[in-house]
């Protein structure tokens, strides 16, 4: 199975984010993304550039163009988020995102009219109707595909980071779960999804998507679903870790600490230096304790077993991309990480709405469309 990896600018960057819509009156989820989709549609019956379908009715996605910083990005998905709001505000529907919808029931939603999703639906049957769930994703570009499986290998160190800093579905169907993400481990059961191989080389990767297409578990690369893939058809590393942000600042911030990293550790492949990895079994743990503790948990740091405390590991490392977010342009954005640092990340904010208002999940789903609305942590 031959891969080809396109040609990509360095350290380029696009984010893709995904939206609820919900109702202004009572909060549930509104199944209105075609609507808003045949709205944009542009004339000539191409695909909007920035604003895509998903695989529920109640879901649009925002993305960004290839951009140089993360800046330019923001403004695509800002642009993209108010040609959205003009369609609607007059519907009195909602933008909202987090990880899950803190009170939604799964078997209510419909499926958005696509063979791709039809097909999904069929194969997964009970977990694919329960993807009920929201995610922001970051791919950043890669000159020479030698360093993709590298770097990939290397980020998988960073993955509590990110997912601690992003988690924002405490709530599942009306209940709180105990878990600061409960999309993690949910999204976890598809088919290829989850935490991916270790491969080494790129001919082992082609060899597992030539077994795949083979067996008929997928038709195409992109049916791949790990939380951290290589983007042949972009040339891109494609992050999937992060839950659903619930306003741009963050969203932003956590693709600023992804782009940084990046080109961290590409800058290390350059000068000729080993990339740090730990084994697959402490990624395993890491992922399911910043999934169970989020800001709480102590992370495996390397192949030695050491730990520390998540916020701690963090605090350290923006200190050392600091020079890095210098040279991409993005110093503003990677700060802003130090505001989840200090706010709590949103499933915190969201157990506190909850338990100021005696455990009204009304509440926390107008607190998190207020932060959409603001564009930053509340």
């Amino acid at each position: 199975m031959h891969l080809p990896f396109a040609r990509s600018e360095r350290s380029s960057v696009g984010i893709e984010w995904e939206l609820a819509l919900v109702d202004k009156d009572s909060g549930d989820l509104r199944q209105v993304a075609q609507t808003v989709l045949d709205a944009v549609e542009p004339t000539d019956g191409s695909q909007h550039p920035h604003i895509r379908q998903e695989l529920l009715l109640n879901t649009v996605e925002v993305v960004s163009g290839v951009c140089r910083t993360v800046g330019d990005a923001g403004r695509d998905l800002e642009a993209a988020i108010e040609e959205i709001r003009v369609l609607t505000d007059p519907l009195r529907v909602e933008l909202m995102s987090a990880g899950t919808h803190p009170f939604a029931r799964w078997a209510q939603q419909k499926v958005t009219d696509k063979q791709r999703y039809a097909t999904l639906i069929d194969r997964t049957q009970w977990w694919g109707r329960q993807m009920l769930i929201y995610g922001v994703h970051v791919h950043v570009g890669i000159e020479d595909r030698s360093k993709v499986l590298p770097i990939s290998r290397a980020m998988l160190g960073y993955f509590a980071h990110l997912q601690s800093l992003s988690a924002s579905s405490p709530f599942w169907g009306g209940k709180d779960t105990g878990y600061a993400s409960n999309r993690a481990l949910m999204f976890q059961q598809l088919p290829t999804a989850g935490l991916g191989f270790q491969f080494e080389t790129w001919e082992q990767l082609e060899g597992y998507v030539g077994d795949m297409i083979h067996t008929g578990v997928i038709d195409q690369f992109d049916e791949v679903r790990w939380d951290l893939r290589p983007s042949p058809r972009f040339g891109t590393l494609e992050t999937r870790i992060c839950d659903g942000a619930t306003n741009l600042t963050e969203v932003l911030a956590l693709a600023a600490l992804n782009h940084c990293l990046v080109e961290h550790l590409s800058t290390l492949l350059d000068q000729g230096k080993e990339l740090p990895t730990i084994p697959a079994w402490f990624a395993q743990e890491n992922k399911w304790r910043s999934a169970r503790y989020g800001m709480d948990a102590i992370i495996i740091l390397d192949r030695a077993g050491n730990e520390e405390l998540v916020t701690e590991a963090v605090a350290k490392l923006l200190v050392e991309l600091e020079p890095v977010a210098a040279r991409l342009g993005c110093l503003q954005e990677l700060d802003d990480v130090r505001v989840i640092l200090r706010r709590g990340a949103s499933y915190q904010r969201q157990r506190a709405v909850a338990r100021r208002n005696g455990g009204e999940l009304d509440a926390v789903v107008r607190a998190l469309v207020a932060e959409m609305r603001a564009g930053r942590p509340l």
